[in-house]
């Protein structure tokens, strides 16, 4: 299989809402923790994610920028197995509101009731320096 490209990439991650967000805390262990996209993932080697001041991974963020990002589709292509892909970034703290109404979706006034006007709301972009991913026998890496 040729090598995968971003725009091949994006088109395979319109179906993966969940990942897991891996930061190093204070202490330098690794945390992670699930966290939508909100289907945010016209992927140009950004990913983008809405938190709240006080999280830990903003905390973590604050400390260390480099961060992961793993996720897994749930459809392989032609009987394949789903696509895995492990992402490498460096995470930036947005706060401006612009920024926020660009990014939301109605999904997330179940955690943040006023919506871009959440008190205390972050947006975390995620800018990718490497992607690993596996499509069944076949893998390879994207450096963006």
């Amino acid at each position: 299989m040729p090598q995968l490209s971003l725009p091949d990439i994006s088109k395979k991650m319109k179906d993966i809402d969940f990942v897991m967000f891996t930061t190093r805390t204070q202490g330098g262990e690794l945390a992670a923790r699930p966290m939508s996209n909100n289907g945010d993932v016209e992927y140009d080697g950004d990913s983008w994610f809405f938190a709240l001041d006080d999280a830990r991974v903003v905390s973590d963020i604050r400390q260390d920028a480099k961060v992961g990002l793993s996720m897994q589709g749930n459809k392989g292509l032609l009987g394949k197995p789903p696509l895995f892909l492990s992402i490498e970034g460096q995470a930036e703290l947005i706060r401006e509101k612009a920024a926020f109404e660009e990014h939301w979706t109605h999904d997330m006034d179940r955690w943040a009731k006023q919506g871009a006007d959440t008190p205390g709301l972050v947006l975390i972009k995620v800018h990718a320096t490497r992607v690993h991913y596996w499509d069944g026998e076949d893998e390879g890496e994207i450096v963006v």
